[in-house]
């Protein structure tokens, strides 16, 4: 067993299921039984007779091509790829609906529908899995379906399932008002590879014109962009388009706090103990709209929050925040709304997902929900979406978060930019040239601290440096650079390789006062020295559980000096 593993190592493979055709059931089962924890897709790396490794995309390969893609090498999957590419030139909805064992698709009744009563429509591909991440799309899809339904706009919708389980397949049937094809119908993975979309990524919609050719429209960010109203820009037309976005944005300037937070009975938020406060009472103030969750970073971020808020109730009387919950249940949202202060958003209120579409509190693709500021200034329109990150800078001096506040908050800052290169080389960054740049936050990849309003930075790489990091480099005592402040990050040419070949890493090891200046943090480190112990002071660990100790004796031994500076420095 242990020479098969170096078998395999040498080769860089880490684990290996060799299939040479799956058939419907085998797949199914395999994918329910050794799924991943995102999306229940198996990992498949396929060899050949000798060992060589054929393609690490396995899945992908025999899914979307079943036999046809034998023997799943690289350049057959690559010859089919072309070979799908020059189909498109020809497409047609015939040839992406109709089989030769089926012309038909199932309505949500289970009738059949042949697939020649689409020609002529334009028809959106909906590929998705019947779960909480695509339902409230779903929900939005077919609420823009029914009203194009309505006005006869010669639109479809197909639902492509991923759904390996028959019963999940029934329930999305029957919830959507729109045509799909059979439950595990090959062409469902066929059409999957022959557009290259990603199992990870769900929904998708891939529109086919009245034509029968590809449209290059992404009908997602649209729905996302503009909501319900998505439906008056078809049938998408670069006219429709413009329309629909000189609209948005007319709307976006005539912005008001009743506008944002008053739809139809809804015209109020609450306070504690059932306290209703209309929203006409909060006109003419700065309003914090202030989105979040009860998980463990939100209610960390609360009690600094809470400060925040009363010193600047103190310095302003017509300032408010108003919570708005991404909680998923009405328990989790009263208990952390019971710390607060201030107003919120009902649970469950409709008027969230509107705000959400505006502000973009839980991005698509994002698994869990961000803690946002937006501040809405006395006018009602929105001053800045970056409050949070503003806190974190500048604390409420920040306020009232006017573009004239920050710039006065950054001039001296913008002063000392004035005789930085605009350009540096590093040998720290060696691949490309550090450009001086504007951004709100970053962290530097330097210090590893967070930094603001200017940077040293490469967009490829997307590498950022402190400018003091940038331009304060040393090599000193066999480190690569030492960084001011509060943090004192070495990075040693000279450290010894690690005991683990799992641990590639640099070497890094570094302290700050976390949470009290009794505290040593060691990145990447593994080890409990004995005189940090009889210090007093407490150890955290930041490490892979698979990475073994990067932190050896002679190294301890080096940085004793600046821990203990760092510690008489702090006390």
């Amino acid at each position: 067993m242990e020479d098969e593993r170096k078998f395999l190592h040498e080769r860089e493979v880490d684990a290996v299921d060799v299939v040479s055709l799956l058939s419907t059931d085998e797949r199914n089962f395999l994918i329910r039984n050794n799924g991943d924890k995102k999306w229940g897709v198996p990992t498949l790396v396929i060899l050949d007779a000798n060992g060589k490794v054929l393609n690490r995309e396995g899945v992908k390969a025999v899914t979307g091509y079943g036999a046809e893609g034998y023997p799943f090498t690289v350049e057959k999957i690559s010859k089919l790829r072309e070979e799908a590419e020059n189909a498109k030139k020809i497409q047609t909805l015939q040839s992406l609906l109709v089989s030769s064992h089926r012309d038909y698709l199932i309505a949500n009744d289970r009738s059949k529908l042949s697939v020649s009563n689409l020609e002529g429509k334009m028809v959106a591909l909906y590929f998705t899995h019947n779960g909480d991440s695509s339902r409230e799309f779903t929900a939005e899809l077919a609420k823009m379906y029914r009203k194009l339904k309505e006005i006869g706009g010669g639109f479809e919708v197909v639902l492509v399932s991923w759904d390996y389980e028959e019963s999940r397949y029934d329930e999305a049937i029957e919830s959507m008002p729109w045509l799909a094809f059979p439950f595990n119908d090959k062409s469902c993975d066929k059409l999957f590879a022959y557009f290259d979309l990603h199992e990870s990524v769900w929904p998708n919609i891939i529109l086919i014109g009245s034509d029968g050719k590809t449209m290059n429209i992404d009908l997602i960010e649209l729905i996302d962009e503009y909501g319900f109203e998505a439906w008056e820009a078809f049938p998408f037309s670069q006219e429709k388009l413009h329309e629909l976005s000189k609209k948005a944005q007319a709307k976006l300037e005539s912005q008001t706090l009743e506008s944002l937070l008053v739809s139809g009975d809804l015209d109020y938020v609450i306070g504690k103990k059932g306290l209703k406060v209309p929203i006409k009472e909060l006109v003419g103030k700065t309003i914090l709209l202030y989105s979040a969750c009860s998980d463990p970073h939100c209610r960390d971020y609360l009690p600094k929050l809470i400060e925040e808020y009363h010193e600047i109730k103190n310095v302003d009387s017509d300032f408010e925040m108003i919570f708005i919950s991404s909680d998923e249940d009405q328990d989790s949202f009263q208990i952390f709304f019971s710390r607060m202060p201030w107003l919120a958003l009902p649970f469950g209120d409709e008027r969230k997902k509107y705000l959400n579409r505006i502000f973009k509190f839980h991005p698509r693709g994002q698994c869990f929900p961000g803690l946002t500021l937006v501040v809405i200034g006395p006018t009602g329109r929105t001053v800045t979406k970056e409050a949070r990150e503003l806190l974190m800078i500048h604390g409420t001096d920040a306020y009232p978060f006017t573009e004239e506040k920050i710039k006065e908050l950054e001039h001296p800052i913008e002063e000392m930019a004035k005789g930085w290169p605009e350009k540096i080389k590093l040998d720290l960054h060696d691949e490309h040239e550090l450009v001086l740049t504007r951004q709100v936050t970053y962290y530097c990849d330097g210090c590893r601290e967070m930094g603001h309003s200017r940077a040293y930075s490469c967009v490829e790489c997307d590498f950022d440096l402190h400018p003091k990091c940038a331009l304060n480099e040393k090599k000193e005592n066999g480190e690569e650079y030492v960084c001011d402040g509060e943090v004192c990050l070495l990075k040693r040419r000279d450290a010894p390789p690690p005991a683990d070949d799992s641990a590639d890493q640099m070497y890094e090891s570094g302290c700050r006062g976390l949470p009290s200046p009794r505290t040593v943090l060691f990145e990447l480190g593994r080890a409990g020295p004995p005189f940090l112990e009889q210090a007093g002071i407490s150890c955290e660990f930041k490490a892979d559980p698979n990475v073994g100790h990067s932190v050896t004796t002679e190294e301890l031994l080096h940085l004793q000096p600046q821990i203990t500076a760092h510690l008489k420095s702090s006390s």
